[in-house]
């Protein structure tokens, strides 16, 4: 069994170095010669820039190197997080592209199946006497029936017999004695 101690060191060990979060975004703390600066990779490097532009005015070329120091350490940081950024971006658009492609070969191989299925299968023919509005739409022309085109059918009833009339061609009810 570990101890605590062990397990708070392995913890700390881990966190000295960010393990491939955005580094871009990333707010970092820098202990530098004139205190803590803390921000982003590019405001770090902002600033340090300025310390070292002030240190050069003043005259302190030891400062001066030092800002400068610490100003190309982010910057080296920050270029290679953008060239992860950037290889990251290539193999996202290659995958892209490759699944593009795979899309299209099934998209084409699909149409090409139902050609060939459609070419295979004779054409059903329209009946002789039906009206030629009444025959179905062809796949190929794109249109939808609609109810208004459909042809309609009509429903007859028989009409209702009523015991004090005689029912349709026949004679009238004989009256009971």
């Amino acid at each position: 069994m570990k101890s605590s101690r062990s397990r708070s060191r392995n913890k700390n060990r881990n966190n000295n170095r960010p393990s491939g979060g955005n580094i871009v975004n990333r707010v970092f703390d820098s202990s530098g010669p004139e205190g803590k600066v803390r921000g982003t990779p590019q405001q770090i490097i902002e600033k340090y820039n300025q310390l070292h532009r002030d240190a050069v005015l003043s005259g302190d070329r030891v400062n001066a190197e030092n800002f400068a120091q610490h100003a190309e350490h982010y910057t080296r940081m920050l270029a290679e997080a953008q060239k992860e950024i950037d290889a990251k971006r290539e193999e996202q658009e290659k995958q892209n592209r490759e699944r593009q492609a795979e899309r299209d070969r099934e998209r084409a191989d699909r149409l090409k199946a139902q050609e060939e299925a459609a070419a295979a299968a004779p054409a059903p023919a329209a009946p002789q006497d039906a009206p030629a509005e009444a025959a179905a739409p062809s796949e190929d022309s794109g249109l939808v029936e609609t109810p208004e085109e459909a042809p309609k059918k009509r429903r007859t009833r028989k009409p209702k017999t009523r015991p004090d009339q005689p029912p349709e061609g026949g004679a009238a009810p004989e009256a009971a004695e």
